[in-house]
């Protein structure tokens, strides 16, 4: 566990998080909403790199930029890379979102809970499932699934080439605003699902919809079952 932050749906001068949440170890917050302060000394930085690592340094920023363009269109909140040991002597990567989805003023539960209905008998591959969270009922998708792999196709193959990902999302619903609050999880090392899930699930039971700081600044005190604390030191430590 980094720490606690909030997440908004939207952006404004002075935004009011409508939920909190806990970043897992390894994973690093990316700003999909930098200031043109920001992008230009990010600029300005790799120019100043030795001629060797300019060219890579100037992809990696072009896709960030690209990633950041992407993200801006959907309703993402937060979006965390993350890069883990897999076991190997090499490096798994995932990528952690929280985003937020209006219900369109139906009652969120009620949305989620008729979803459930149309994939039931879910497994751990496909179909959805309830779970219990600190902050009530949620809901656990899981899948994988084929997508484009990143990176430039072999000479001579048609069309990019396709790689699998497990995609694992717990959607939660927030009756105060009539969204749902999806965490989701998704890498290419499919042979590490299980330890992703708990990832997933410990991210997901970080959760909360009461400012943790109210209650640091009550001075410390006993952990309360159930609490944005219990979830920290249970899942992360």
């Amino acid at each position: 566990m980094n720490n606690q932050r909030g997440g908004t749906a939207a952006v404004d001068t002075a935004p009011k998080p409508d939920f909190w949440y806990g970043l897992p170890h390894g994973y690093l917050e990316l700003d999909f909403n930098p200031t043109e302060e920001g992008v230009a000394e990010l600029a300005r930085q790799i120019s100043g790199l030795p001629e060797e690592a300019r060219d890579r340094a100037d992809q990696a920023f072009r896709l960030y930029a690209m990633t950041a363009l992407l993200l801006q269109k959907q309703p993402v909140a937060v979006c965390a890379l993350g890069m883990h040991p897999d076991g190997n002597g090499e490096a798994s990567l995932s990528v952690l979102t929280i985003s937020v989805f209006p219900s369109g003023g139906a009652n969120p539960l009620r949305v989620l809970a008729s979803m459930v209905g149309d994939n039931a008998g879910g497994n751990a591959n496909h179909g959805m499932q309830p779970i219990e969270l600190p902050v009530g009922v949620g809901f656990l998708i899981e899948q994988v699934r084929k997508t484009v792999a990143p990176g430039v196709p072999p000479e001579g193959h048609e069309g990019p080439l396709e790689g699998s990902v497990w995609q694992g999302t717990v959607a939660v619903p927030e009756p105060r605003t009539s969204s749902i609050i999806t965490v989701q999880l998704v890498t290419s090392a499919v042979e590490l699902a299980d330890d992703y899930r708990s990832v997933l699930l410990g991210t997901a039971r970080t959760l909360t919809f009461k400012d943790p700081t109210a209650e640091a600044d009550q001075g410390p005190g006993p952990v309360a079952p159930g609490s944005a604390a219990q979830a920290v030191q249970s899942d992360f430590g």
